[in-house]
């Protein structure tokens, strides 16, 4: 058990965890995202598969409480990353050069991680936990869109939640020590295949209920 502890602990261990569990969330995506496609599909069929996931209690509750704990600890592991690596080097550096393999996603990481944690609770106010006996969620779903400023909203999400993932899907495959220089550039391309699915995806949705509004 202490030996668990002490890897946990280390660096690679911080960083098994957050690979981990982002791969838990970017599978919860998946998940989500081809629920999501059901709105192109219009109000019953979309409401329906709402009402199902929701007869699936308590079983859903549970699955909820797995991906809340994924993400408490890819936050709790990503502060404390940020934070180390902020004591490690208190001063920054007066003049900045770019040592290679950098990115817009990598470089952004903790930012754009923040932002997501703000979006997803936000969502989850307006949506998950919004009382759905009145009004159905694909009805809610419309009024909301109706407005162009949370389409707006939500397309600039959609791109930091891309942003993120562009970084991370790969970077994951490098903690695991799958970066071999043979089969890196497939993983880099596939996890560009993966950002544009997940950003184009969520993002389009807001703007296809706009329009059918």
């Amino acid at each position: 058990m202490n030996w668990i502890l002490t890897i946990l602990g280390s660096s690679i261990g911080k960083k098994i965890l957050m690979a981990v569990t982002g791969l838990g969330m970017i599978g919860f995506l998946g998940g989500h995202l081809l629920g999501n496609m059901m709105a192109f599909a219009g109000a019953d069929a979309f409401n329906g598969y709402a009402a199902k996931l929701h007869a699936m209690q308590p079983y859903l509750s549970v699955f909820n409480i797995g991906l809340a704990t994924l993400a408490l600890v890819h936050i709790a592991v990503g502060i404390t990353l940020f934070l180390e690596n902020l004591n490690a080097r208190p001063a920054k550096y007066q003049v900045f050069k770019d040592p290679g393999g950098r990115t817009l996603g990598s470089n952004t990481m903790p930012y754009t991680g923040a932002l997501i944690l703000i979006f997803v609770i936000l969502h989850l106010l307006k949506f998950t936990f919004s009382d759905k006996s009145v009004t159905p969620i694909y009805q809610q779903m419309t009024a909301t869109f109706s407005n162009p400023l949370w389409v707006i909203f939500y397309a600039a999400a959609m791109v930091v939640v891309a942003l993120h993932i562009s970084h991370g899907f790969w970077s994951l495959f490098q903690t695991f020590g799958l970066n071999h220089p043979r089969y890196m550039p497939l993983i880099m391309k596939l996890g560009l295949v993966v950002t544009l699915v997940f950003g184009i995806g969520f993002g389009i949705v807001p703007i296809y209920l706009m329009l059918a509004a």
